[in-house]
């Protein structure tokens, strides 16, 4: 996903309502906060009303509306900011954050035709049949998982879901399918969630210094799997990227090695937050009103729309940042060439226009999200997330049918772009 603290400098022209930037800052902080983050129904309704295009207060635009947000989404005149519109910006020091060029380098920040290269290349890797075959693997990892929440829960009465299971679920199946070491799966988890501070709304310097340090900590790690991975190949997929990239670059095996390492870290560490906060979600939701958990067991059908509806009541992802590939009108506002513009999902996903009733968790509504993006860019691991989830509720469902919440769950405040819910307390 685009930081949208990388992204200032941006050029804007009239177009927006005269928007309040005191109350816009406002509404910002009040995100950060503990109440914000339980709650941000009201921030995405306040700024709602200030129109579907919104002025930022360091330039550009925040995007409210769902079919605003679409647009840009799935249009193909809207880019992310890649190198070649960073090296157009003023403030080049800016750019040079070493975490920041990691990220870049990934296929969230890559246009045409490097995008699609790699895309091309990588296929669907999450098609039906490989969804299928995922399956019985990730139903026996929940199972596993599962063990250890009811051994916690025994002992001690309360267990941290989040960090029993939400946390572990998308490490061990990304693990499983890269051919990780799982004793090396705390160390990615450790790295993935203080290398995120780059792709943060405002970073401050602090914040940007343990990016910088988790992404040297990321990048000596997966070079020395993709170096030991050409020594010691398997029947896995990293093995097979490898070949790959190899072939593409028969003379260059700095530039295949580059390549891999890019696919490999990029979707290592998208895999694991995200799904951590959906299937968390779906839990909270659930089981902190007892009926609805009740309801969802007689129904296991609904299961992929109390998913569904989890996405889009409560998505992982707050903002992504798209860039205007030449003047245009977004909403009835003129936006000028290499503007930034800041779509927030969960603002989108709450516009009554689109959702009626949004701040109303309904497992049959049947509505409307753009959680996992779209276009291009439509998220890669969108089936997993949703397989991982699936097979988890399967099963908690049945053998839990008691579990509740003992306290509302706790946020990392310092972030905006990317949620991180680090206590979901359970007992039973």
């Amino acid at each position: 996903m685009t930081a949208v603290g990388e992204i200032r400098g941006t050029s804007t022209i009239p177009g927006a309502s005269n928007t309040d930037r005191r109350a816009v800052i406002s509404l910002l902080r009040r995100l950060r906060s503990s109440e914000g983050q339980a709650n941000p129904l009201p921030v995405w309704e306040a700024l709602r009303s200030m129109g579907d295009v919104v002025r930022a207060p360091w330039g550009g635009y925040f995007v409210t509306g769902f079919e605003a947000c679409s647009q840009v989404l799935r249009g193909r005149n809207w880019l992310v900011p890649d190198f070649a519109w960073q090296e157009r910006q003023p403030d080049q020091k800016r750019w040079e954050a070493p975490a920041t060029r990691e990220m870049t380098r990934t296929l969230p920040r890559l246009n045409a035709p490097a995008h699609t290269c790699q895309r091309r290349a990588l296929g669907n890797p999450f098609d039906r049949s490989s969804i299928e075959r995922l399956r019985p693997q990730i139903a026996a990892l929940v199972s596993g998982l599962l063990d250890e929440l009811a051994d916690r829960l025994n002992a001690d009465g309360e267990a941290d879901f989040g960090t029993v299971v939400g946390e572990q679920l998308p490490i061990r199946t990304v693990g499983q399918w890269l051919g990780l070491d799982p004793d090396d799966y705390a160390h990615i988890l450790n790295f993935t969630h203080r290398q995120v501070y780059a792709q943060e709304l405002l970073p401050t310097k602090s914040e940007l210094a343990i990016s910088a340090q988790a992404t040297l900590e990321m990048r000596a790690y997966f070079t020395e799997l993709i170096r030991h991975r050409r020594a010691h190949p398997g029947n896995d997929v990293l093995t097979g990227w490898i070949h790959y990239w190899d072939a593409q670059y028969p003379d260059d095996r700095a530039a295949a090695d580059q390549v891999v390492y890019d696919l490999t870290m990029f979707i290592t560490i998208a895999s694991l937050e995200t799904s951590a906060v959906l299937m968390t979600n779906a839990v909270r939701l659930l089981t902190q009103d007892p009926s609805r958990a009740a309801w969802l067991r007689q129904h296991p059908d609904h299961i992929d729309d109390a998913i569904e509806e989890t996405l889009r009541y409560d998505p992982p992802v707050f903002v992504n940042s798209r860039i205007a590939a030449d003047d245009t009108l977004l909403a009835g506002v003129p936006i000028a060439k290499d503007t930034t513009v800041h779509v927030l999902y969960g603002s989108a996903a709450h516009d009554p226009r689109r959702n009626p009733d949004p701040g109303t968790f309904d497992i049959l509504r049947n509505g409307g999200h753009l959680t996992f993006g779209g276009g291009a860019h439509y998220c890669l691991g969108a089936a997993l997330a949703r397989l991982e989830a699936h097979e988890l509720l399967v099963q908690l469902l049945e053998r839990f049918p008691t579990l509740r919440s003992v306290a509302p769950p706790a946020y990392d405040t310092t972030r905006v772009v990317f949620r991180r819910i680090t206590s979901l307390k359970v007992t039973i």
